[in-house]
């Protein structure tokens, strides 16, 4: 794991955006490209439904800045009344703050939803946001992180902006497991807020490779019942580094 304080660098073991809601509060490496993705069953009153991939694509495009896009997910039903389609390409720039107090690392995200998925799940119009996940570790392989976001629907007159705020509590068990339990509410200007209680974990295969799970609880009866899912994240380094030309004489040769 980079060390607090400090953005992440080729020797960094991965750091993702996922099982929980709560992003990490790291960068991906300068020149690295990181893909994460999963699948999600979950049940509501209406019905029963899943989706996936859930993909996430990271590029480190400098040290301390990544961009970032969420690719199109796909929500399907398997019993009962659940709209059906797809979510919108989001894409985002972020940022690690870096020199902060060595237990503490703070990030800012900016990124917008493009009107390209169905209605009936990501809603109308672009739908900018932004983010502030931190996160402060503690001795003994304990952390603790959080996430504030403010989304933006410019386009629904009913609720124009909703808030998402989430705490979550790690503890590294092993060298490769490390388990959370994360509370995740939502609440718009207008209409009822969700509430989840998330626990799960994530597992190192190797430095740049990771599986993950969880499974979320509703905590009112505005939320899902129930949420379960599982993912693959990998990081691949230096793709992105351009070989830097030494200055000199221009070399001519032939062959």
């Amino acid at each position: 794991m980079a060390q607090a304080g400090e953005c992440p660098s080729p020797q960094s073991q991965i750091a993702t955006d996922r099982p929980d809601v709560t992003n990490s509060s790291l960068v991906v490496p300068a020149g690295s490209i990181q893909s994460e993705n999963g699948v999600n069953t979950s049940r509501q009153s209406a019905g029963k439904g899943f989706d996936g991939s859930n993909s996430r694509f990271r590029f480190g495009v400098a040290p301390c800045l990544e961009v970032l896009v969420d690719v199109p997910n796909y929500v399907g039903r398997l019993t009962g009344t659940v709209d059906t389609g797809f979510t919108n390409v989001s894409p985002a720039v972020k940022w690690q703050a870096s020199g902060l107090p060595e237990p503490a690392n703070l990030s800012v995200v900016f990124g917008v939803g493009l009107p390209t998925g169905t209605p009936a799940i990501a809603g109308a119009g672009l739908q900018p946001y932004q983010q502030l996940p931190w996160s402060y570790e503690l001795s003994g392989g304990w952390g603790i992180s959080g996430m504030v976001t403010s989304f933006f629907r410019p386009s629904d007159l009913a609720s124009h902006q909703t808030s998402e705020a989430t705490f979550a509590i790690e503890r590294k068990v092993t060298e490769k497991l490390a388990l959370f339990a994360e509370y995740v509410g939502d609440y718009p200007s207008r209409g009822a807020s969700t509430a989840l209680l998330n626990v799960g974990g994530g597992y190192l295969l190797s430095r740049t490779g990771q599986l993950d799970f969880h499974l979320a609880f509703g905590l009112n009866r505005n939320s899902p019942d129930y949420i379960i899912g599982a993912g693959y994240s990998y990081r691949w380094d230096n793709v992105l580094s351009a070989t830097p030309r030494a200055p000199g004489r221009l070399k001519l040769h032939s062959d």
